[in-house]
């Protein structure tokens, strides 16, 4: 009996390291007045998505909500895997056991902890203590709202007395196919060339999709400076496009327009000869420029020598 005395302080601090609670709070069991608890929530929902949802839940963002549980239950709590462990006050411990079961029954803890915190308020006032606080603790209306399913028309078909007709059994096409009465190697070759034959119509079939990506589309016809122009049109008459382009390349190089008649005449006028040589413009220096401002006085018209005495 003293054997199982003395490991009695050990089993709840083993329990709680091997659900994954640090050392430094598994050993705060030891201390007086404090206990632990292991909550098990594995078996209250049997749906295993709503069960990870609530579960959730009781986490809260970032661990907010367990946070929030810890700091007014004086509890540290543990969520790891099916299991709730729980360290702290018997007090602590028994609220954190109500909160997590209701929870995991479909109540979000946010309602549990909003009526802990009135609490706390509340016990700051001496003359509250011999009344009841059920008229200062917020009550919450349960909502069960249901989403109405659509109805599924049903269509009713029309009565008849006599059943439907019989369906033909896999002997019945059998023998109206003629592969009764087969071998079993004739059926066999028969399965074999059907399923060959499909094998082609697949292949046919793939090697069509593939060579229509290499088909060139029809060209559609090009429209320059407001005329249609047909590019698949063969018959397109050469000697008047190149009547046209010698009749630009006159016009860039200014040079006048020459009949056709006249060039056939003449076989010997070439484009180069018939160019008209510019006349090169005289530089005037200063020297020009006085000596006709001399000759001007020396006009004999006026008969009047105007050239200075020398």
């Amino acid at each position: 009996s003293s054997g199982i005395n003395a490991e009695w302080p050990l089993r709840p601090g083993i329990k709680l390291l091997a659900r994954s609670v640090p050392f430094e709070q598994a050993k705060r069991v030891l201390q007086d007045e404090m206990t632990s608890d292991v909550i098990k929530i594995g078996n209250v929902t049997s749906n295993k998505e709503r069960f990870v949802k609530r579960r959730q839940r009781l986490v809260g963002p970032n661990g907010n909500t367990l946070k929030a549980l810890e700091l007014l239950t004086e509890c540290y709590i543990k969520v790891q895997g099916s299991t709730v462990a729980a360290l702290g006050p018997y007090k602590g411990i028994k609220q954190v056991r109500n909160i997590v079961m209701d929870t995991m029954n479909n109540i979000h803890p946010i309602y549990n902890i909003k009526i802990l915190m009135t609490k706390r308020e509340l016990m700051k006032d001496p003359a509250l203590k011999e009344e009841s606080w059920d008229r200062f603790l917020p009550q919450f209306k349960k909502k069960n709202v249901q989403t109405k399913k659509p109805k599924k028309q049903v269509v009713k078909k029309k009565y008849t007395p006599f059943p439907p007709p019989q369906q033909p059994s896999k002997v019945d096409l059998q023998l109206e196919s003629g592969e009764y009465f087969m071998k079993e190697i004739e059926k066999k070759q028969k399965k074999n060339d059907e399923k060959e034959q499909a094998t082609q119509e697949k292949t046919a079939q793939k090697r069509k999709e593939k060579e229509a990506a290499f088909v060139a589309p029809k060209e559609e016809n090009l429209q320059l400076n407001d005329k249609v122009v047909e590019t698949n049109d063969a018959s397109v008459d050469i000697e008047a496009l190149k009547r046209k382009l010698k009749s630009k390349n006159l016009k860039s190089a200014g040079i006048p327009k020459i009949a056709s008649n006249e060039i056939e005449d003449s076989p010997a006028v070439s484009t180069e000869s018939s160019e008209v040589p510019k006349k090169k413009k005289k530089k005037k220096t200063k020297l020009n420029s006085d000596s006709e401002a001399l000759l001007q006085n020396n006009n004999p018209e006026d008969g009047t020598d105007s050239c200075p005495n020398l």
